[in-house]
């Protein structure tokens, strides 16, 4: 290869890559200011810039719900946003469900019911499941099916996570009408 075919080749590479540039969001309630390339998948960043190894990469194509995050309480495929979409965002991975050192109702649900097993698809179903009880505080077993449709699970056979998440609404629904 040629010096000038070289030059050119270096020269094509950083054309194809913009530069890096500073972004700046709230994951789990904490700053976080990272330097990276703006389409850069949300998923790379949390788990390689800042070390938040919660959200998981599954399929990387946005089909098995791995990777789920809250941005800005939407429920996203991680996989699939580009990290300058996160500017000035909310973040909530599975960490930011506990309270302090305490699991969250949700979490608990899912161990007592052995909704988690592998812990692949632990993390996007309960910021699914959590996500489903912010809009349907008690959903039926339908509305619970179509509120994780978007996870994969290989190993429960769903009928734990499903039992789970209901436990989990009525707990969390005793606790609201008697103010505890």
């Amino acid at each position: 290869m040629s010096d000038f075919s070289e030059h050119a080749d270096a020269e094509q590479r950083d054309v194809e890559r913009p530069a890096k540039c500073e972004l700046s969001f709230t994951v789990n309630g904490t700053s976080r200011t990272v330097l990276v390339h703006p389409m850069e998948r949300l998923l790379d960043v949390l788990r390689h810039e800042l070390q938040l190894t919660d959200a998981k990469e599954g399929c990387g194509e946005g089909e098995c719900g791995s990777c789920s995050v809250l941005l800005d309480k939407q429920l996203v495929n991680s996989c699939l946003v580009p990290a300058l979409q996160a500017e000035g965002a909310n973040i909530i991975t599975i960490a930011g469900l506990t309270d302090g050192a305490q699991l969250s109702t949700l979490q608990k649900a899912f161990l007592e019911c052995g909704g988690a097993q592998c812990g692949i698809c632990t993390p996007g179903m309960l910021l699914s499941a959590r996500h489903l009880l912010d809009r349907t505080p008690l959903p039926t077993l339908d509305e619970i099916r179509e509120g994780l449709a978007g996870n994969l699970c290989r190993c429960t056979g769903y009928m734990q996570i499903f039992e789970a998440v209901s436990r989990a609404a009525k707990e969390e629904n005793a606790r609201r009408r008697t103010g505890a």
